[in-house]
């Protein structure tokens, strides 16, 4: 773009596309994803307008929690191919003038990683102190009343050494002591391998629970908690992450980040508005990204979302970035939130807000969660809390490519079963639709990514009600005015104090584009407009 927003970097201006690589393509027809499958797939990516793919753990892992859960920080597990096909996918990536963003997990380890097996082998060992390592208290029982984001204590005795290890998720994922200088260059040293090796970023996971109250103090209990909520809801959650020393461990990554040159770091921080805006760190020297999960979790209603985006706009430090997702591998599909209807105003939503968009891979085709027999179930999260119904399978079955057999993912039977329809909702069925969900997102990112008011252009709320949201992006003298129904009603945007004209550009369904609008715009339920405004006052 031959324009003045070439001030602004390849992550501020570009659209970042989640893989989970088991679910996305399989090369060796073993039912599950991998590298060589990912490559295959990059025209795909390359086409639907992907600036960077950000890619779930593919390193070495007894697969507790599908990778979350690392044996070897430095290498590449052989379900997803080696190091050699780790190369050609970052080569080939870069090829098509795209980047590649790892999944760094830094809070805690595999129990079969080394450096655990020497940890809790004596408490003498030398890496004893790399692990957090407590005695029970007189009566014998835990140290504290932490409790695992996985259901049940946070606290794991270890009856070789007469100690409690701390783990923040599963058992055999004991977390990481950070407190430990060793530990911190050791992770250091991770981020630094992977970044000589040409990667351009990391998404940090759970970034917020790296540093612990030092006193290991009790969360004080919940006064909300009902019964029926995971255990974990028990306790307000202070002590156990979010410690303010974890910011000076963010300074040290960015640091190390810098020296690399046009990198981006990502953090996964589920933490309201106020803690969050801490991770961007003292003069923008934290994350370049922390993760704004807003609309993953409020009601899908207009006004309150719009009071949030000014909410979040306003709260961000001087020179803040923002960055908008819709969903993950952890969280409800869109399209099983808030129905397939409203996932194209979620899309248009997604990519005219300002900031980085986030895309999940299989959303852009309306995939939904899939149900999942209970005898079928993996997620560990599913498997210990099994009357809660927090299984993050349904979210994470294999991209539907084809109406052929498991959905042009796999000769072989998947991982994971795919939905009953898949042979109706896929890639190749919607390529050729000029109306599917497919087609919207690459008219909407291509729309996007050519006009600098959408890409990087201000923020400015027009009007919001119990139906309808409206706002402008602006970039010079171009403006853009975004109206969106989040109902199936039909509305009328017919504001008081703010006169305009205007043709409309791109519509949810094509019926209206190119129609001129003067001071109201009459939507159908389930559809928004972007109109290219020639006066507004």
């Amino acid at each position: 773009m031959k324009t003045e927003s070439n001030k602004y970097l390849w992550w501020q201006q570009g659209i970042i596309y989640q893989i989970y690589p088991r679910s996305y393509q399989d090369s060796n027809a073993d039912g599950v994803g991998d590298l060589k499958g990912i490559i295959s797939r990059l025209d795909y990516i390359k086409e639907l307008g992907i600036k960077a793919i950000w890619v779930s753990p593919v390193f070495p892992s007894p697969m507790a929690d599908f990778g979350y859960d690392i044996s070897d920080y430095k290498n590449i597990h052989p379900l997803f191919g080696n190091l050699n096909d780790f190369d050609q996918l970052l080569q080939e990536v870069h090829a098509r003038d795209m980047k590649l963003i790892l999944d760094f997990v830094p809070n805690h380890s595999s129990d079969q990683h080394p450096w655990f097996i020497e940890s809790r082998s004596s408490r003498n060992n030398p890496k004893r102190d790399w692990y957090i390592w407590k005695d029970p208290k007189p009566d014998g029982s835990e140290p504290n009343n932490w409790q695992s984001m996985f259901g049940g204590s946070a606290w794991q005795w270890d009856g070789n050494t007469s100690q409690y290890y701390y783990h923040s998720f599963l058992k055999e994922q004991p977390d990481l002591n950070w407190r430990n200088p060793d530990v911190q260059y050791a992770m250091l040293d991770v981020m630094r391998f992977w970044f000589n090796k040409g990667i351009d970023g990391f998404r940090i996971d759970v970034l917020w629970h790296l540093m612990k109250d030092p006193e290991f103090r009790d969360n004080p209990v919940n006064p909300d908690y009902r019964p029926g909520q995971p255990s974990f809801n028990k306790y307000i959650q202070v002590n156990n992450s979010d410690g303010p020393d974890v910011l000076e461990v963010v300074r040290r990554m960015r640091m190390l980040t810098n020296v690399h040159k046009d990198r981006v770091l990502i953090g996964e921080i589920y933490l309201p508005l106020d803690k969050l805006m801490k991770y961007y760190g003292q003069h923008n020297k934290g994350v370049h990204l922390p993760f704004n999960f807003l609309l993953l979790s409020l009601p899908w209603e207009a006004d309150k979302i719009a009071a949030s985006i000014t909410q979040y706009e306003a709260a961000l430090p001087p020179n803040g970035w923002p960055n908008w997702v819709l969903g993950n591998h952890d969280q409800v599909r869109i399209a099983s939130r808030v129905g397939l209807a409203q996932a194209r105003i979620a899309a248009m939503l997604l990519l005219t807000l300002r900031g980085t968009p986030t895309i999940y891979y299989g959303d852009e085709i309306g995939m939904h969660d899939v149900p999942i027999p209970e005898e079928e179930v993996q997620d560990p999260q599913g498997l210990n809390m099994p009357e809660l119904n927090v299984s993050r399978d349904p979210a994470r079955t294999p991209m539907q490519w084809s109406e052929y057999r498991y959905a042009g993912f796999s000769p072989h039977k998947p991982w994971l079963r795919l939905p009953d329809n898949y042979k109706r909702l896929n890639v190749s069925v919607q390529e050729g639709r000029r109306l599917s969900m497919l087609n919207l997102y690459k008219r909407l990112i291509s729309f996007r990514q050519k006009e600098p008011a959408l890409m990087v252009g201000s923020y400015t709320q027009v009007y919001a009600d119990k139906q309808q949201l409206a706002f402008l992006r602006t970039y010079g003298k171009t403006q853009f005015l975004v109206v969106l129904n989040l109902t199936h009603r039909p509305c009328y945007f017919k504001p008081k104090d703010f006169r305009f004209s205007g043709k409309i550009e791109l519509a949810t369904y094509p019926e209206p584009e190119g129609k001129m609008v003067k001071n109201v715009i009459n939507l159908s339920g389930d559809e928004g407009v972007i109109v290219r405004l020639h006066d507004a006052r």
